[in-house]
């Protein structure tokens, strides 16, 4: 009876810590908080403001609100820190990326600005003009409604990029992971007339997500069994000073790793990609596969660079083997295609597999090329998804490569810019495509990745073919006789073709400056 009192004595001297809040520094993640308060105004705006009033107001807003976004990305330049208890980390890699991804949203804004998204993906304005002789009056029919609930859809995306690519912890990257995709699933769909096949790409792109943040979070699960914490550096550290039963860690690793290649499209992991391209509203799919294939590898980046890097003997066969599987796949496919968004969604298969050569290659260099790549490769991929929303039938968009034969002769400036941008992307000099490669493959060298990169050099000299096969088309082919509308009118779009193919012109000429910021972004290295 007397250890009673001696028990009770003890627990009363007890006391629990009081749970402390963490200090958010918030200029420091002010880009993030600009794009999260744009997707709350637009919401607003949605909600209060008359129909005609939504369609002046969503579009500005949404173009001040990344464009200030932007700007505090820009003041933030030497900024490198962690935030919010280690959960975020601001660094190099992340506000380069986190630029790129912004820039790509403003395009997209663009784009959707002067679409009305609908049977084909990206319809023409009203009272659009056509080239004189055109066929196809039709293609001039557009609803009146245009879906402004698109801006914060994209705005809400657009936050989930951004905090996916800071993500310093593994829990906090798989809920960017979901505010990043669940408005991606609902912009898929938002082809009207086309309704059947844009939700046929909404349902297969949210069940092949589902599938992709269930590996993510099994994954995520292993890890914690494993070393007992989310945090990238502290799982690095575990990993370091292993010892005996390793198993978790490496399925845990290979669970996430298939996470990721589902969302960049990487191969056995990319049946998605051509559907979902095919299916959705044009300006969707462009910023899908500009701005979400930044930050998919700027999180597989990061998880392999920071949690990883110690094992990384380990995990570069297996990325070895996905890149070649990827490239292969993405480019032998892309010659079996008639529908041009198919192509380009195989071409972006094939691009998958080009930036995995420079994970592969497990170097500072290889952050760097693969940072460049993503932007160059962004930037002609939303203006050629531009040219496309621009060629027109009577049915919507001219989708068939045989509705493209005579282009150069009916609109020969439209078809010599589109041929440009196919030409950058199959690696031509004086393209940003040529320089983009050549800095993913010397890196790859240097990493004593020889053989990988003649298998790069195969896989590009195949995927070639089909973009000369296009250009071919255009230019030594005469045009049927209900040959495809072009659309002269929409100027914010020629506006967005022209800053890509500039752009895509001067990385190809003058690419230093922009390799520059990319090696001083890779070589300050993550936080942990």
């Amino acid at each position: 009876m007397s250890a009673a009192p001696v028990v009770l004595a003890a627990s009363s001297a007890t006391t629990v810590a009081p749970i402390q809040t963490p200090h958010v520094e918030y200029s420091s993640i002010s880009p993030l908080l600009i794009v999260l308060g744009l997707a709350f105004a637009g919401i607003l705006v949605e909600a209060f403001a008359a129909s005609a009033a939504r369609r002046r107001i969503q579009p500005v807003l949404a173009f001040l609100g990344f464009a200030a976004a932007f700007i505090a990305v820009v003041a933030l330049h030497s900024r490198r820190s962690t935030l919010v208890s280690g959960a975020l980390a601001i660094d190099g890699p992340t506000l380069f990326l986190e630029g790129t991804i912004l820039l790509f949203g403003l395009f997209a804004v663009l784009l959707v600005a002067e679409r009305r998204l609908d049977s084909s993906g990206g319809a023409i304005v009203a009272a659009a003009s056509v080239t004189p002789g055109s066929a196809g009056s039709t293609a001039m029919q557009t609803s009146k409604e245009v879906q402004t609930e698109a801006y914060p859809l994209l705005a809400f995306s657009v936050s989930g990029m951004l905090m996916f690519v800071a993500a310093n912890n593994l829990l906090v990257m798989f809920v960017a992971l979901e505010i990043l995709s669940l408005p991606l699933y609902l912009l898929a769909g938002l082809a009207r007339r086309r309704r059947l096949l844009s939700q046929e790409a909404a349902l297969k792109y949210f069940l092949l997500g589902a599938f992709s943040s269930a590996f993510f979070l099994y994954g995520l699960a292993m890890i914690y069994g494993y070393a007992g914490t989310v945090r990238l550096g502290a799982i690095a550290d575990a990993a370091g000073n292993a010892s005996g039963n390793d198993t978790y860690l490496y399925l845990g690793m290979g669970l996430l790793a298939v996470g990721f290649f589902f969302k960049i499209g990487a191969a056995p992991f990319h049946s998605w990609t051509p559907d979902v391209y095919q299916g959705s509203p044009t300006p969707v799919t462009a910023f899908m596969a500009a701005a979400t294939k930044v930050a998919a590898f700027g999180g597989l980046l990061r998880v392999f660079y920071v949690a990883f890097g110690g094992l990384r003997w380990d995990w570069r066969p297996v990325i070895w083997g996905v890149a070649i599987l990827t490239m292969a796949i993405g480019a032998v496919l892309a010659l079996t295609q008639r529908d041009i968004k198919r192509m380009l969604a195989y071409s972006a298969i094939a691009h998958a597999g080009f930036l995995l050569v420079g994970l592969a290659s497990a170097n500072t260099d290889g952050l760097s090329g693969s940072m460049f790549y993503l932007v160059t490769y962004g930037f002609t991929t939303i203006a050629a998804f531009a040219v496309v929303s621009l060629v027109r039938t009577g049915d919507g968009e001219a989708s068939d490569l045989s509705q493209w034969q005579g282009l150069g002769r009916t609109s020969p400036w439209l078809a010599g810019i589109f041929a440009f941008l196919l030409l950058a992307l199959a690696g031509i000099p004086l393209t940003s495509g040529f320089t983009g490669k050549f800095a993913v493959f010397q890196s790859a060298i240097e990493g004593d990745a020889t053989p990988l990169v003649v298998i790069a050099l195969v896989c590009s000299a195949i995927a070639a073919f089909f973009y000369v096969r296009v250009i071919v088309l255009m230019f030594f082919s005469d045009p049927p006789v209900d040959g495809p509308v072009v659309v002269t009118r929409p100027s914010l779009t020629y506006a967005t073709v022209g800053v890509g193919a500039l752009v895509t012109l001067l990385l190809g000429v003058a690419p230093q400056p922009l390799l520059d910021l990319a090696s001083h972004a890779a070589a300050s290295g993550f936080v942990r």
